[in-house]
């Protein structure tokens, strides 16, 4: 089913009982600034404290190089590169130690028609200046390594968990699961890491995301794939998969992008962009009936490749909303970056905002308070741009 999407000036919001004009939402408003019109692809970009001034950096995964942009000039330092012949695919940043810095891992060796000898996962050791070359260390690693994030469990370690995109030995989508590994770094971090299997039921999983619905969990994930959208949970040191959706509901094709958010009213909704690299942008709710798949409305269909996606509350109005970025020109020959607000609390009529429609053939993008102003900005990397912009959120 699908639902209404809202354009500027006609929007309602279902509150309290009551009806709200559009006015009563702040319109979002946002600045581009561009930090680096020189880059290559710009597979994956993140945001992290690199050298421990209690500033967010800008991390970014070109195709040959492994940099950051350090906060608030923006300076670029390399961290590494020519990690593998083949292209960097991917990259995780977060404090795991709890030192204020940094720790880095690469996914790299980017082929995904080989889905037997490609992929490469390293783990970046600093050098005392962060503003040198790093120190890369090659850990195990399955065929098209293609996504990672830093993983908190139960005991408060991190764990990197990497999820290729395709299983090894596949063709087409078919054969093995795609093996979904956790890694657990060991004290020196030059030793064997220990790995575990989070999954291996999947197959084309495009993109994942760290969730925490239930406290009875030691950590969860959401995977994005062919044969549709599900919840890991870690209970009990076992992994356990829940379909969201999938197959059986018209018009799903497979996900590529997956993200979780907050209705008006606090509903859990989880947004994806189907199917991979695709057009539509389609948001799922929690269902009535305990067990059934969630319901999903399909809340656009203009994108063209659509590959980034994320939610946050960027209005500062109590629920979040919607930022996605596609990199091929669509049918009004546009590449770009949109925000999408929830205008009922369920989730079922939103309001379309554009937030650059002509200098972003957007790759990757994330969300971040970069200069501590309380208000969520969006950092996005374009491929056919060739740059990396900052859309600093002056609402």
């Amino acid at each position: 089913m699908k639902c209404r999407v809202v354009l500027l000036g006609f929007s309602l919001l279902v509150g309290g009982g009551r009806l709200l004009q559009a006015g009563e939402l702040p319109v979002p408003k946002f600045r581009a600034v561009e930090i680096d019109a020189k880059i290559e692809i710009g597979y994956g970009v993140t945001v992290a404290d690199v050298d421990g001034d209690k500033k967010p950096d800008i991390l970014l995964a070109d195709k040959k190089q492994i940099v950051w942009y350090r906060n608030p000039t923006w300076e670029k330092f390399v961290i590494a590169e020519n990690l593998t012949k083949l292209d960097n695919v991917c990259l995780a940043a977060a404090d795991i130690d709890g030192d204020g810095k940094a720790e880095i891992a690469v996914g790299a060796g980017w082929n995904p028609s080989d889905t037997v000898g490609s992929g490469a996962v390293f783990y970046l050791i600093p050098p005392k200046e962060r503003t040198q070359k790093w120190e890369a260390v090659e850990l195990p690693h399955e065929p098209t390594v293609h996504r990672m994030k830093w993983m908190r469990d139960a005991s408060g370690r991190f764990q990197l968990v990497v999820a290729p995109l395709h299983g090894r030995g596949n063709k087409d989508g078919e054969g093995e699961g795609v093996r979904i590994l956790g890694y657990q770094m060991p004290a020196n971090p030059r030793d064997p890491w220990n790995t575990k299997v989070v999954s291996a039921a999947f197959h084309m999983t495009h993109n994942i995301d760290l969730v925490k619905w239930d406290q009875q969990t030691e950590a969860e994930l959401l995977v994005a794939c062919k044969e549709g959208i599900f919840r890991l949970l870690d209970q009990s040191r076992a992994w356990q998969a829940v379909q969201l959706s999938g197959k059986e509901e018209s018009g799903f094709r497979g996900a590529g992008e997956v993200r979780s958010g907050k209705l008006p009213g606090g509903k859990r909704f989880v947004v994806t962009v189907e199917p991979m690299h695709g057009t539509q942008v389609v948001v799922y709710t929690v269902p009535n009936d305990r067990g059934a798949v969630w319901k999903r409305n399909v809340i656009d269909e203009t994108l063209k490749e659509g590959h980034a996606l994320a939610c946050g509350d960027l209005l500062g109005v109590g629920f979040d909303q919607v930022v996605v970025g596609w990199r091929g020109k669509n049918n009004e020959g546009k590449t770009g970056v949109k925000i999408f607000t929830p205008l009922d609390k369920e989730g079922k009529t939103w309001r379309q905002n554009v937030v650059d429609e002509a200098g972003m053939a957007c790759e990757d993008l994330c969300l971040a308070d970069l200069n501590g102003e309380g208000k969520i900005d969006i950092i996005a990397s374009g491929r056919a741009t060739k740059n990396v912009k900052i859309y600093w959120n002056d609402r």
